[in-house]
C-alpha cells in the first residue's frame, strides 16, 4: 500500500469517525478512514438513534426541548462539573445534525423518550429491515458509510492505526498495519481520534473505573473497543480525563428472552443480599439511576422479587412500565420462557415454593428477607410506602407462592472518557494547551455526563459521537486548508494538501 497521502486522517470508522469523515469531506477535505474491523459503524451498529433538539421532526410535533432547555438541564443534572463550552457546542450543534443526516438519507421516526419524565429527544433510526429495536442505527451507519464514499473519503478496513506520528509540537499522520501485517504510513494535515472507548477492555476497565468484569460488572464488549485510540493520544501528550462506565443494570447473560428481560425490570420489590430495601423501586425504568443503586450494594448485587399474584397481574392486566426498546405490553407463558432461559445457561432466574426457599436458592439473608417482605407488605396494605415513598399504584404485596426472583448487577453501555479535548474537539495536553493537528470524538473523549448518563435526554451517547464528530471533521479540514495556505517554506513535514493518493 506504500505511504499515504490526505488532508484529514481518521482514526477508527464509527458513529464519530464517520460524521467526521463526512464533514470534513464536505468542506472539501481529502479524507482517509483506517478502520480496525472488517466493517464500518462499530458501537454504532448497535443502537437505535440519536440525541437531537429543534429538529424538524420536533418542530413538526410541537415538543422540546430547546437547545437552551436542554443545555440547562443537563449541566442542572451534572452540577456543572461537566466542560460548559463543549456542552454547549454539542448540544447547538445537534440543533442542526438531526437535519443534516436526514439531508444525507436517513430516515427518522417520531421522537420518543426512554421512560416516563424522560425528554423526547431520542430520534429513532427507521431501519432498512422495518423492524424497529436494537440495531436499528445500523442503518444511520451505512448511509454514512456510502456517502463518505461518494464523496471521495477513502476507507481501509483491516487496517488498524497503531500510533500518532508528531513531529514537534505538531501531530503530523499515523503509522497503520495492513491485512498482511505491513507497515502503513500516511501523513495528514490533521488526524481525528474516534476509536470508541475500552469497553472491550477489562483491563483497563478495572484500572480506570474500578470495577472487575465478569465479576461485578456485566457491560456490553463491542469486539474491538479496547482503548487503543486513548493509548496513542496519551502517547503524544495528551491529557487523561476521568473514565467511567456508561452504568445500567441486567442479568448477567446477554442473551435473555427480551419479554423475559422487561418481565424482570418492572416495579416490583427490590432487595440486596442482605434482604433489604435500598430503592424506590418506581426508578427502575431509569437503568441509569437504578445501576447506581444496584452498584452501591454488598457485591454490588440485588434482586427483583414478585409473587404469583404479581405474575397474574403482568399476564392479564399488564406490565405498568412500557419501554421504548423492548415495547411489551404483558408477559406471555412466564413458566415457559424461564425453563427456556434456563436451559440456555440463564443462573440468575430463580422460582422458589416459599421465601424460606427463595432465601436458600439466592442466598439472601433469609432474616433480612422475611423482615422486608412483611414490612413491604404492611405499606402495601396501607397504601403508602413509608420508607422510600414508592407509588401506592405500584405497592403490592408479596404473599403467594410461588416466588419469582432475579438477580441483577451492574451492566454498561461501554466506557466514558479519556481523551481531554476543548469545544472545538481539539486535543488538549497536561498544560490545557492544544496539540495542533489532533481531534478527538465520541465515547474517546466524551465527558459530558459527571457521574452518571444523562438519560434524561435519550440518545446522548450516540448523539455525542456524531455531533462531535461533526465539529472535528470540519475543524480538521480547516486545520488542514489553513496548513495549504502557508508558503512551502514554513510547512512541516506531514502537512499534506490536494487529493489523497498513494505514494510510491
Amino acid at each position: 500500500m506504500g505511504r499515504l497521502e490526505a488532508d484529514v486522517i481518521v482514526v477508527a470508522g464509527g458513529a464519530a469517525g464517520l460524521s467526521a469523515a463526512v464533514a470534513a469531506a464536505q468542506q472539501g477535505a481529502s479524507v482517509v478512514v483506517f478502520e480496525k474491523g472488517s466493517t464500518t459503524g462499530g458501537t454504532g451498529n448497535m443502537g437505535m438513534g440519536p440525541f437531537g433538539v429543534e429538529s424538524r421532526l420536533q418542530r413538526l410535533k410541537q415538543m422540546g426541548p430547546t437547545k437552551d432547555e436542554a443545555f440547562r438541564m443537563l449541566m442542572d443534572y451534572t452540577h456543572w462539573r461537566v466542560d460548559a463550552r463543549l456542552v454547549r457546542a454539542y448540544i447547538d450543534k445537534a440543533a442542526t445534525t438531526i437535519d443534516w443526516l436526514e439531508g444525507l438519507g436517513v430516515e427518522f421516526l417520531e421522537p420518543a423518550t426512554y421512560f416516563p419524565g424522560g425528554q423526547y429527544t431520542w430520534h429513532i433510526v427507521k431501519p432498512e429491515t422495518g423492524e424497529v429495536g436494537p440495531t436499528a442505527s445500523a442503518t444511520l451507519m451505512k448511509i454514512l458509510t456510502e456517502r463518505a464514499k461518494e464523496m471521495g473519503a477513502r476507507i481501509l478496513l483491516q487496517t488498524p492505526v497503531r500510533k500518532l506520528v508528531k513531529q514537534g509540537e505538531r501531530v503530523t499522520g499515523v503509522v497503520a498495519e495492513d491485512r498482511a501485517g505491513e507497515p502503513v504510513e500516511a501523513q495528514a494535515g490533521a488526524v481525528v481520534v474516534a476509536t470508541g472507548g475500552f469497553g472491550d477492555n477489562p483491563e483497563m476497565i478495572k484500572r480506570y473505573t474500578g470495577y472487575d468484569w465478569g465479576k461485578d460488572i456485566f457491560s456490553f464488549r463491542i469486539p474491538g473497543m479496547e482503548g487503543d485510540g486513548i493509548r496513542m493520544a496519551w502517547e503524544v501528550g495528551a491529557a487523561p480525563t476521568e473514565m467511567t462506565m456508561e452504568i445500567i443494570y441486567g442479568m448477567r447473560n446477554g442473551d435473555v428472552n427480551p419479554e423475559l428481560h422487561e418481565t424482570f425490570r418492572q416495579p416490583h420489590l427490590m432487595v440486596n443480599l442482605l434482604g433489604q430495601r435500598f430503592m424506590n423501586e418506581g426508578i427502575l425504568c431509569n437503568t441509569t439511576f437504578a445501576g447506581n443503586a444496584i452498584a452501591a450494594q454488598k457485591d454490588r448485587t440485588a434482586f427483583l422479587i414478585f409473587d404469583g399474584g404479581i405474575k397474574h397481574h403482568m399476564e392479564t392486566a399488564g406490565f405498568d412500565i412500557i419501554h421504548s426498546v423492548f415495547p411489551f405490553m404483558k408477559v406471555h407463558d412466564l413458566d415457559g420462557l424461564i425453563a427456556q432461559s434456563k436451559e440456555q445457561g440463564n443462573q440468575d432466574v430463580f422460582v422458589a415454593g416459599s421465601l424460606e426457599e427463595l432465601a436458600e436458592q439466592t442466598g439472601i439473608d433469609p432474616g433480612g428477607l422475611a423482615a422486608t417482605v412483611e414490612e413491604y407488605n404492611r405499606f402495601c396494605a396501607c397504601g403508602h410506602d413509608d420508607l422510600f415513598n414508592k407509588d401506592h399504584k405500584l405497592l403490592r404485596s408479596v404473599t403467594t407462592p410461588p416466588f419469582y426472583a432475579a438477580r441483577h448487577l451492574p451492566g454498561a453501555y461501554g466506557s466514558l472518557g479519556g481523551i481531554k479535548i476543548n469545544h472545538r474537539t481539539e486535543v488538549l495536553d497536561r498544560r490545557w494547551e492544544k496539540i495542533p493537528g489532533l481531534y478527538a470524538a465520541g465515547t474517546d473523549a466524551c465527558t459530558i455526563y459527571g457521574d452518571s448518563y444523562v438519560f434524561i435526554l435519550p440518545g446522548n451517547t450516540m448523539g455525542f459521537a456524531l455531533n462531535t464528530g461533526r465539529i472535528a471533521g470540519e475543524n480538521a479540514a480547516e486545520h488542514a486548508r489553513t496548513l495549504r495556505q502557508q508558503p512551502a517554506t514554513g510547512r512541516e513535514v506531514g502537512m499534506i494538501g490536494g487529493s489523497e493518493k498513494t505514494m510510491s
